[in-house]
């Protein structure tokens, strides 16, 4: 297989990693930030254990989870579960920040209107929040691409191949096959975010 093959094979490989985690990590973080932004003590303990596992190294992350039934093993869906733990902590953080920067005065004349919390939350808070909520996405984002090369070392696939194939045989060709295409695409997902983020932000 032609160089140029395998770099694009395993680049959309890895992207599709990246893809599946953040859509996962965004489906569960953001609904549990909303449902968190108004409880206290359950933002502290949820924010907490969120923290603690971005505090694991990503490499023994992905070692702790290969023993666990139904979720470990070797192989892509291993690397995914440890991609979405990584990603949620900042969405989850952000979303949190989000709904909570609302201001009360904004909050109090929504209600004083009439509107139902449904309609508080989907027409006034979640607007508001929005571009804090996309910055965190964005963060996940760019941190997941990097984070998923390491994939490679349970047998997810990705850009990581190049670099631990490299790494093996001291080959910076392979390492740089595998790092500069990850780093080009953690540089189009933050500029393309960012250009969300600022789009639906409010005026």
């Amino acid at each position: 297989m032609p160089v140029w093959t395998e770099v694009l094979s395993l680049t959309w490989e890895h992207l599709g990693l990246v893809a599946i985690a953040m859509a996962v990590a965004i489906a569960v973080a953001i609904p549990a930030g909303i449902g968190l932004a108004h409880r206290a003590r359950a933002e502290r303990w949820a924010l907490g254990f969120a923290g603690i596992l971005q505090t694991v190294p990503s490499l023994a992350l992905f070692g702790f989870l290969i023993p666990i039934p139904m979720i470990g093993g070797i192989g892509k869906r291993t690397a995914v579960v440890a991609l979405v733990l990584y990603a949620l902590l900042p969405i989850l953080r952000n979303t949190v920040a989000g709904i909570q920067g609302v201001d009360r005065a904004v909050r109090e004349s929504a209600i004083a209107m009439g509107m139902t919390a449904g309609q508080l939350l989907r027409q006034v808070e979640l607007p508001l929040a929005a571009r804090t909520i996309l910055a965190g996405v964005r963060i996940a984002t760019v941190t997941t691409i990097g984070t998923a090369t390491i994939a490679a070392a349970i047998g997810g696939g990705g850009l990581g191949v190049f670099i631990f194939r490299g790494v093996a045989s001291v080959d910076s060709q392979q390492i740089l096959a595998g790092a500069v295409p990850a780093a080009v695409m953690a540089l189009a997902a933050d500029g393309v975010l960012g250009w969300i983020e600022r789009k639906f932000s409010p005026a």
